[in-house]
């Protein structure tokens, strides 16, 4: 009985011996392509082809077969390079400048010839569309004769796939129809299914050869648009990734990003104030974040009001005064030992009144009046108002020697008022007084006569900055809003901004900690940034803001429309580059060759921004870029939106 059981062992150990030499056999004779293969594909139809593995596929293959006469980005392929299960290869070889000067030669003969027939017959219309066409077949020889220009070969074929025929039928009608919609004809590729399936596959052999011919500009309509995923691990959810559909949150504070600022560029109507809206809501329900904006345009009235916070008007009527003397103390982190300690920054203030004052002595005009003595006799001015009124380095010369009041178990101390622009305004009239020298002369009067208009006592029609400030801000509001939006555009308002800047650094900015444990994370709007522009103090004083900010845990938002003005202001660039987040949306045509230079958009990029719609854009996020879409919900919509037809609209429906 043992010897039998034996000898099945035996044999059991001789079959598994023979199964795996056959296996080994197997494999020794498949290469790696038929062991990933499908088992086979029937391409015995005309149409379509029949992948044959464990589960059945089909496959139609497809040529782009002609494309409108302005090629643009969005609109041309990106339907589809993102049509569901599509592969798609584009095959580019560049043409020979000796021939592409043939060809077009060629071209313009053709069309002059064309354009001849077209006149003697008196068609008008096939005669001005022949012209333009034979216009741009010069203009595009002579770039290329230049070298700013190149002709290239770009063949477009797609492969579509799915688990049935009445699927493949299915998609491809939709395909073909969205494709249509931008004036670009797809051809299922009759008769050549194996050829144009083989050249889908990764081994850059183009079978079919269905080329056309693209300029460069008109190539960067072809490459796919790809983006990385930008998102923080926290924040509050901004938007969509237009791509992929994932959800972007948000964090202006995050740890990964070198500074807090963010610039927001886009042409009117794109949505740049509904996304900051958006922003400044979310970010302060879901947060906790303080913002603060300069309205330019009066559009954030109803956030204010929504969100609990405060709305200040600045006007001619308003009682609401500013004091652009008031200083604060600051309290500063030892970056040695840690240790914390109060101080007052005197000199910085001086510096910040000082150029506030030239900004107004140049007035609208930006006089050429103000010279570098005009300067040193304003700041010595302002110093001299500081030093009447006792207050120094020393924080404690802030406050009235002899006041104090009990509250409780706290002992308060009574702030001196500040110097006003009235009280320079009549130092400046002692000093014209008193000073023979004829240099010095002509600028007191200069001054004298042109700060008139700022001055209360005189019925300045600017007088709004002049006296005693009669609002403090409120710590802890979730949102403030300061509406500018009735001053005077060309220059008011760019005043008030650079103003109302050295404000809230003394009062909002500088009162957060430099420990971040401490400090609340706030955020500083500053809309329609391109005002400041003009005048060179409000310009620097808004750079030195973006370098300061982050210090105090503290974002600059910069929202403008024209980008253009930054780049022909290199000064207001550093801004710039002080921000790691940046927001285009839909921008004009004329900023776009800015913007690539700048920002190294790419092609695809750079077309992509002059035809997104309202909402959608490019974020950047230190070296990372998504498309995003910007949607607010229902009920942020009944806030933020600004445009009056949709709001009507929305009214209608309830």
């Amino acid at each position: 009985m043992a010897k039998k059981q034996k000898q099945q062992e035996e044999d059991l150990q001789d079959q598994f011996r023979e199964y795996r030499e056959e296996d080994v056999s197997i494999l020794k004779k498949k290469s790696i392509k038929e062991l990933i293969a499908p088992s086979g594909i029937d391409a015995s139809n005309i149409d379509h082809l029949e992948i044959i593995s464990n589960t059945k596929r089909f496959a139609r293959s497809f040529f782009v077969s002609s494309l409108p006469r302005t090629c643009r980005f969005p609109e041309l392929f990106r339907d589809l390079y993102m049509f569901g299960d599509t592969n798609t290869s584009i095959f580019i070889n560049p043409i020979k400048e000796d021939k592409s000067q043939n060809d077009l030669n060629r071209v313009i003969n053709e069309l002059e010839t064309e354009r001849i027939v077209a006149a003697d017959k008196g068609n008008i219309n096939r005669e001005s569309t022949i012209s333009q066409k034979r216009l741009e077949a010069e203009q595009l020889r002579d770039e290329i004769a230049a070298g700013f220009n190149k002709l290239y070969e770009a063949s477009i074929i797609s492969t579509l796939f799915a688990y049935s025929m009445e699927d493949l039928d299915r998609y491809t009608k939709l395909l073909s129809s969205e494709m249509s919609k931008t004036m670009v004809g797809m051809k299922t590729a009759w008769g050549m299914q194996e050829d144009a399936f083989k050249s889908n596959l990764p081994f850059m052999n183009d079978k079919i050869h269905k080329t056309h011919t693209f300029d460069r500009n008109s190539m960067g309509t072809v490459f796919p648009f790809t983006t990385s995923e930008v998102g923080h691990p926290t924040g509050v959810p901004l938007g969509f990734n237009k791509q992929t559909g994932t959800p972007i949150l948000f964090d202006n504070f995050h740890s990964s990003l070198t500074n807090y600022n963010m610039v927001i560029f886009a042409k009117s109507g794109a949505g740049k104030s509904v996304t900051m809206k958006t922003l400044i809501s979310r970010s302060s329900v879901l947060m906790g974040i303080e913002s603060l904006a300069l309205d330019a345009e009066g559009e954030y009235t109803i956030v204010a009001e929504s969100l609990g916070g405060i709305n200040v008007v600045i006007s001619p009527t308003s009682q609401t005064i500013i004091n652009l003397f008031d200083v604060e103390t600051e309290v500063i982190k030892d970056e040695i030992t840690g240790k914390e300690r109060v101080t007052l920054n005197i000199e910085n203030k001086v510096e910040d009144v000082t150029q506030a004052l030239l900004t107004m002595a140049r007035g609208s005009t930006r006089s050429d009046e103000v010279n570098e003595l005009t300067k040193q006799i304003i700041a010595e001015s302002v110093a001299e108002e500081y030093a009447a009124l006792g207050i120094n380095s020393n924080p404690e010369s802030l406050y009235k020697q002899s006041a104090g009041v009990m509250r409780g178990n706290i002992f308060s101390k009574e702030k001196k008022d500040m110097p006003t622009i009235g009280s320079w305004y009549r130092r400046i009239q002692g000093k014209a007084r008193e000073n023979t020298n004829p240099d010095y002369q002509y600028h007191y009067s200069y001054l004298l006569k042109v700060m008139k208009q700022y001055i209360r006592e005189y019925d300045g029609q600017m007088a709004y900055f002049d006296g005693q400030s009669t609002f403090e801000l409120l710590e802890g509001a979730p949102f403030i809003n300061l509406d500018i939006s009735q001053l005077e555009e060309r220059f008011a308002r760019p005043l008030a901004q650079q103003i109302l800047l050295s404000w809230i650094w003394e009062k909002f900015v500088k009162k957060n900690s430099e420990d971040r444990k401490k400090a609340t994370q706030k955020r500083v709007l500053v809309d329609e940034a391109w005002m400041l522009l003009p005048y060179p103090e409000a310009v620097d004083f808004l750079n030195k803001m973006a370098r300061r900010a982050r210090k105090r845990n503290v974002s600059l938002a910069i929202v403008s429309q024209r980008f253009q003005d930054f780049y022909e202001k290199p000064e207001a660039q550093a801004v710039l580059t002080s921000s790691d987040t940046k927001l285009f949306l839909a921008q004009d045509k004329s900023e776009i060759q800015y913007l690539k230079e700048v920002f190294k958009l790419s092609e695809g990029e750079a077309s992509f921004l002059v035809t997104c719609t309202k909402g959608e854009g490019l974020l950047k996020v230190g070296q990372d870029t998504t498309i995003i879409q910007i949607t607010p919900t229902q009920k942020e919509f009944e806030f933020v939106e600004t445009n009056l037809n949709k709001i009507a609209a929305r009214n209608s429906r309830r």
